[in-house]
C-alpha cells in the first residue's frame, strides 16, 4: 500500500471488500474483478447504503455502463458507474442487462416515452431522459424502436456525437423549474452538481459528479471581489457551503438549489445575501 488516500466516492473499496483494480492501493479483506452490467431503466437510484430507505447520493441513466463488484442476496448490488465513476448501491431487479449494447444515440430532449408498440396511444414501458444512451433496431414511421425492447419517438434521439449541444448555459435554461433533488442528475429532478455534469456532458465535456471535484477541475480563484468580477454567461460559479451554478449573463446565476427547490435563474447578489460565499469561478 503507497498510503495515497482514496476517495470512496469514486473508488469501490471498503474494509472487506474491494475492486481488485485498487489492490496496491487500499487494505481489503478480499479483492473482486467486477462484472460489466447496463442499465436498462429510465432512472436508477445509486444509494448509500443497501436500504430501500437510504439516501440517493447519485443516479444512472438508461444505457449507463456498470461496473458490479457486489451481487447481493437482498436484491441489492455495490456498483460503480463508469460514466462518472460514482460508487454506491442500486437494486437490481430488472435494472440490468448482461448485453452489453453499443451506445449509438442519445435522447436529446427532457424525457421521451418508451411505448410498447409503434404508436402514440400504447402502453408506455418507461421514460427515458435528457442524455440515456440508446440503441437502434429500426426505425417504423415516425418512431425508433430500441434494442432492449420499446419505441421511442425518432426526433428525440440523435446519434452519439462529442458535442450535441454545445450551449451549455442555453441547456441549463431548458431545465429551468425542473424540482431540486439530492443525488438527482436527470430532468426528473436535479442537484446543483448534477445539473453542470448534465449540461457539460451533452456539450461533450465530462464533468465530475460533485460540485467539490468540479471545483477542482474547472475552478480558479476570483481576480477581484465578486461584486467587481466582469462574470461572462458560461461562467461556473463555485460557493461555500457546497454549491456551483452557471452565469446566464454578467449577473444572474442559473442553479439548482435548495431555497426554491427547483432550477432557476435569479440574481448572484441574492444567492450570497442568503449566506452563501463566493469562492472561485471558472470555464470548462
Amino acid at each position: 500500500m503507497n498510503g495515497i488516500p482514496l476517495d470512496p466516492r469514486v473508488n469501490a473499496f471498503r474494509p472487506d471488500l474491494a475492486d481488485a483494480s485498487l489492490q496496491a492501493l487500499v487494505k481489503a479483506d478480499r479483492y473482486v474483478e467486477p462484472v460489466p452490467r447496463q442499465c436498462v431503466r429510465g432512472v436508477l437510484p445509486l444509494l448509500a447504503e443497501p436500504k430501500p430507505d437510504s439516501r440517493r447520493v447519485s443516479e444512472i441513466r438508461y444505457g449507463e455502463f456498470l461496473k458490479v463488484v457486489e451481487e447481493r442476496k437482498d436484491g441489492f448490488a455495490w456498483v460503480q458507474n463508469c460514466s462518472d465513476s460514482y460508487v454506491g448501491y442500486i437494486r437490481t431487479a430488472g435494472a440490468l442487462s448482461e448485453e452489453i449494447a453499443s451506445l449509438s444515440n442519445r435522447i436529446v430532449v427532457l424525457h421521451s416515452f418508451v411505448f410498447a408498440e409503434p404508436d402514440i396511444k400504447a402502453a408506455v414501458l418507461d421514460r427515458l431522459t435528457l442524455g440515456s444512451y440508446v440503441r437502434i433496431a429500426g426505425e417504423t414511421g415516425e418512431f425508433m424502436e430500441l434494442a432492449s425492447g420499446g419505441y421511442v419517438i425518432a426526433r428525440h434521439v440523435a446519434p452519439t456525437g462529442d458535442s450535441l449541444m454545445p450551449d451549455y448555459t442555453f441547456t441549463a435554461g431548458r431545465l429551468l423549474g425542473v424540482p431540486y433533488l439530492w443525488g438527482g442528475r436527470t430532468p426528473l429532478g436535479i442537484d446543483c452538481s448534477g445539473l453542470i455534469q448534465l449540461v457539460l456532458d451533452m456539450a461533450g465535456v465530462e464533468a465530475p459528479r460533485d460540485s467539490d471535484c468540479q471545483r477542482e477541475a474547472y475552478g480558479r480563484p476570483l481576480p477581484a471581489p465578486w461584486r467587481d468580477v466582469a462574470w461572462r454567461r458560461g461562467d461556473l460559479v463555485f460557493l461555500e457551503p457546497r454549491h456551483v451554478g452557471i452565469m446566464a449573463n454578467h449577473d444572474h446565476i442559473v442553479h439548482a438549489n435548495g431555497y426554491t427547490m427547483q432550477v432557476s435563474s435569479e440574481p448572484l447578489a441574492e444567492v450570497v445575501a442568503r449566506g452563501y460565499e463566493i469562492v472561485a469561478m471558472g470555464r470548462p
